[in-house]
C-alpha cells in the first residue's frame, strides 16, 4: 500500500476534525485518495471524504426543525436491558412518547454512568451541541422491581433542567 502525502491545506482541514476521531478520518481520506489512484491528499479530498462518510449526520438547514430527544438510563439495568422497550415505545409513539409527532428523533441513548449519575451532565453538554430539546429519564430509573429506584433521580433531573433542557420522567411505563 502506497504512503499518502498530505498537502498543508489538507492537514489544516484534518485539524478541524475532533481529535478522538481524527485517526479514523485520516484513514477515510487516505482510502478515498487511493480509490482514485492518487498518492496526494488535498483539502478537497478531506471535504469529499467528509461528504461521503458523515454529511448525513449534519443538520439539513432547509428542513423543518425537529424535536431532538435523548434517553438516559440506569447503568446497572443496562447490563441486562438492551433498551428495546424504550425504542419500541418511541417508534410507536407510546406512553411518554405519545406527545411527539413524526418530526422527532432520538439523538442520544446513554447510561447515567453509575451512581450518582456522573456521566449525565457531560453527555447532555455534548448533545446540546446537536440541538437537544428533551431528555427522558428511562422507566428503569423510576420504577422499583428487581432493582431499586434510582436514589439520584431528583439531582439528575435538576442538573439537566439547569442546562435549559426539558426533562420527561418515563419512557415505556
Amino acid at each position: 500500500m502506497s504512503k499518502i502525502e498530505w498537502k498543508p491545506d489538507a492537514l489544516e482541514e484534518l485539524k478541524k476534525v475532533p481529535g478522538f476521531v481524527r485517526p479514523m478520518a485520516r484513514r477515510a481520506v487516505e482510502s478515498y485518495v487511493r480509490e482514485r489512484g492518487r498518492t496526494t491528499a488535498t483539502a478537497e479530498d478531506v471535504q469529499a471524504a467528509r461528504d461521503q462518510h458523515i454529511r448525513f449526520a449534519e443538520d439539513d438547514k432547509s428542513a423543518a426543525k425537529k424535536t431532538r430527544i435523548a434517553i438516559v438510563r440506569c447503568e446497572t439495568v443496562a447490563e441486562v436491558c438492551p433498551g428495546v422497550a424504550c425504542f419500541k415505545a418511541f417508534n410507536q409513539r407510546h406512553a411518554h412518547f405519545a406527545q411527539y409527532d413524526k418530526n422527532t428523533e432520538i439523538i442520544g441513548f446513554f447510561t447515567c454512568g453509575g451512581c450518582s449519575g456522573r456521566r449525565v451532565s457531560r453527555m447532555v453538554d455534548k448533545l446540546v451541541d446537536h440541538g437537544l430539546d428533551v431528555v427522558h429519564l428511562s422507566s428503569c430509573l423510576l420504577l422499583e422491581g428487581d432493582y431499586p429506584r434510582c436514589p439520584h433521580k431528583a439531582q439528575i433531573k435538576k442538573n439537566i433542567e439547569a442546562k435549559g433542557i426539558r426533562v420527561v420522567e418515563g419512557t415505556h411505563h
